[in-house]
């Protein structure tokens, strides 16, 4: 097994994933400038997703572009963390689900920037711009909605509780990740998972938002590819019309 390509597949699998959920959300939003803001993150990760896969493609070296690997690979194949397929639910749902995403995700990329693979480098240097922004506005909501109305605050708490289950194990490391560490490719967990909790507690306080146990259980198995069934319906709407018309093009 290629350890490298198995970690470029997660890091490309978890924008695609992110991304198809937010595209959904596009005419829904609460707000019209929020609406065009989860259209723009959308974007910004699918962008991030052709770079991620179009590597993975060239390291993996069996003919598998960006686009074979989104559209024509099973549910059990990809490996996404199990956070991103999460249902967008009510708002509050969607905003909690981004913000605990951003966290890891920036100091991911942070960490990424220092890799001692020139690729990935490239590749998180010109994400970390927009991942910066990504964060900086979740974190931005979660505080107005947590510091809100009774109502707005009720609804964060509960969707923080409903979904930090899955916010573990991003940071839950193992051979893979733990020999990216060893070849100097990826961040260690520790620092990482520091960063990310040291965040999310200096926002969540702010928001007035009750943060849970970061020792508290977590769901895992994404990584290797064992995925809640929202997964399947995610990739039956977004591989649809590869799948029923193989090769088709604009």
């Amino acid at each position: 097994m290629d350890a490298k390509f198995q970690y470029l597949l997660r890091q490309g699998d978890n924008a695609l994933i992110l991304s198809q959920q937010l595209c959904q959300l596009v005419g829904k939003g609460p707000a019209l400038e929020e609406d065009m803001a989860l259209s723009n993150v959308a974007l910004d990760l699918l962008g991030q997703t052709r770079m991620w896969l179009s590597y993975a493609g060239e390291r993996e070296g069996k003919g598998r572009d960006e686009d074979r690997l989104a559209f024509l690979r099973d549910a059990i194949d990809y490996r996404n963390c199990l956070l991103v397929e999460q249902p967008n639910g009510s708002y509050a749902d969607t905003l909690t689900r981004q913000f605990l995403f951003d966290t890891w995700h920036y100091f991911l990329m942070d960490g990424l920037t220092r890799s001692s693979d020139e690729r990935i480098r490239e590749i998180a240097a010109k994400s970390i711009k927009e991942v910066t922004y990504h964060l900086r506005r979740s974190g931005d909501l979660v505080v107005r909605l947590g510091d809100g109305t009774d109502k707005s605050r009720a609804m964060m708490q509960a969707a923080l509780e409903e979904l930090w289950m899955y916010s573990g194990e991003m940071f839950l490391y193992d051979e893979i990740d733990n020999a990216m560490v060893e070849q100097g490719v990826a961040p260690p967990a520790d620092a990482l998972r520091k960063q990310s909790l040291d965040h999310m507690a200096d926002i969540l306080s702010e928001a007035t938002l009750v943060m849970p146990s970061p020792d508290a259980w977590m769901q895992r198995g994404g990584k290797q590819g064992r995925h809640s069934e929202r997964l399947g319906f995610i990739l039956a709407e977004m591989q649809f019309l590869q799948r029923a018309y193989p090769g088709a093009a604009w």
